[in-house]
């Protein structure tokens, strides 16, 4: 994490919690001229407008009072949808049986993208179904893991 997505972390993990709500993931960058910090939240049964709303409501006098981050910028709540990021152990026991993506910083078994069905975690690893295969894949060698959508 980045120095303002740990200061935001910090301001907006404790309002998840009070609302609620799971923090999924922040991000905080450039697209164009433009700085978006963006938060992806969930709940049980789904994350709604309203959600969004409340969390922002809350939200914008603590980033206001805190100061994290330097010049304007846009503040996007949302869901994480339905290719969800797994950032946390925790993401990967719950959705065990659900089928998911890898992508990695470095070739593991001669590939750096991985996608099957997701066992769960093991010693700091991804177990997963792969091709037919069970494979356990270092959780420091991967750069993005995510829910692949059943549609």
């Amino acid at each position: 994490m980045g120095k303002v997505t740990t200061a935001v972390s910090q301001l907006v993990e404790p309002l998840c919690a009070t609302l609620g709500l799971e923090l999924v993931d922040i991000t905080y960058g450039k697209e164009g001229n433009r700085s978006i910090l963006r938060i992806l939240i969930d709940k049980p049964g789904g994350i709604t407008l309203d959600d969004c709303q409340l969390l922002t409501h809350n939200l914008n006098p603590l980033l206001d009072a805190a100061d994290p981050i330097p010049g304007a910028y846009s503040l996007q709540v949302s869901s994480p949808g339905l290719d969800r990021p797994l950032k946390k152990e925790a993401d990967f026991h719950r959705f065990a049986g659900r089928k998911i993506r890898l992508r990695l910083r470095t070739a593991f078994n001669s590939q750096r993208a991985f996608q099957g069905t997701l066992i769960g975690w093991q010693n700091d690893c991804i177990v997963m179904q792969h091709e037919g295969n069970e494979v356990q894949i270092p959780w420091k060698q991967v750069s993005k893991a995510q829910l692949v959508a059943d549609v």
